[in-house]
C-alpha cells in the first residue's frame, strides 16, 4: 500500500466518522526516516485544510497557534517562523506558507500525524471505537514512513496504539516497543491539556537526549 492509496482509504473514513462538511487530514514533514513522529489525536475544524475550499497539503495543525509554541521550545521549528505564524490570522495561511512551515519540519527530520484523520466541528472527544477503525491504516503509515522514534500523545492514542491501558503520569520516559518502533507516551500539550505542555517539553527532551547517548553508544 502507497501513502497515496491510505490517503483514499482515510478520506473514506471521513464520510463514516467525521463532519460531512470538512475534509479529513493527513499528515506531513519528513517522509521518510525522520527522528520522530508525532501522533496527536484528531483534526477539527480549527484547521484550514478541512475547509472544502481548501485546495492545498492536508497537513496537520494549519491555521493554529498553540501547537506551533510548543514544537519551537522543542526546536522543531524556528523562532522566525514561530514569529510568522503568530502574526498571521487563520485566513491568512496560504498554501506557499504552509508548505514553508512544514519544509521546515521536514529539513528538522520531524513527522507530524494524528491517530485518526477524520475531522470534527470542534474538539469534542473521539470514542474508541473510531480511533480503533484508523489503527491498521495508522500501522500502514508508520511502516512506509519508518520513523527512529515515536511520541505518542494523551492517554486515549497511547492506550489504543500499544494495546494496553496507559496513564502518561505513570510512564513518562518509558520506552515501548510497538510494531518495531520505538515508542513513548507523552501528556497532551494543547488544547484541554495546554497546562501539561512544560512536563511534555521536560519529557521530549529527555527523549532526545536519549536517543543522542544511543547513537553514540551504536557509532
Amino acid at each position: 500500500m502507497t501513502l497515496e492509496e491510505i490517503k483514499e482509504k482515510y478520506d473514506k473514513l471521513q464520510n463514516k466518522y467525521g463532519a460531512k462538511n470538512l475534509h479529513s487530514i493527513y499528515f506531513g514533514g519528513k517522509l521518510k526516516n525522520p527522528d520522530y513522529a508525532l501522533v496527536f489525536m484528531n483534526p477539527t475544524a480549527g484547521n484550514i485544510a478541512t475547509q472544502k475550499e481548501w485546495t492545498g497539503p492536508r497537513y496537520p495543525w494549519l491555521g493554529t497557534k498553540n501547537v506551533w509554541k510548543f514544537l519551537s521550545q522543542l526546536d522543531f521549528i524556528s523562532e522566525k517562523t514561530l514569529k510568522e505564524i503568530l502574526n498571521k490570522k487563520a485566513k491568512d495561511w496560504d498554501i506557499d506558507f504552509s508548505e514553508k512551515v512544514y519544509k521546515e519540519l521536514e529539513n528538522n527530520n520531524i513527522f507530524i500525524t494524528n491517530l485518526a484523520k477524520c475531522a470534527q466541528v470542534d474538539a469534542r472527544p473521539l470514542k474508541d471505537e473510531v480511533y480503533k477503525k484508523y489503527l491498521k491504516l495508522f500501522f500502514e503509515e508508520l511502516k512506509i514512513i519508518n520513523p527512529k522514534t515515536v511520541i505518542l500523545f494523551g492517554n486515549q492514542v497511547s492506550s489504543i496504539v500499544l494495546g494496553e491501558k496507559i496513564k502518561v503520569s505513570e510512564v513518562r520516559k518509558k520506552k515501548f516497543l510497538c510494531h518495531n518502533h520505538n515508542m513513548y507516551s507523552v501528556f497532551y500539550p494543547v488544547g484541554n491539556g495546554s497546562f501539561n505542555m512544560p512536563k511534555a517539553i521536560e519529557d521530549i527532551n529527555y527523549i532526545k537526549e536519549n536517543n543522542k547517548v544511543e547513537e553514540v553508544i551504536k557509532l
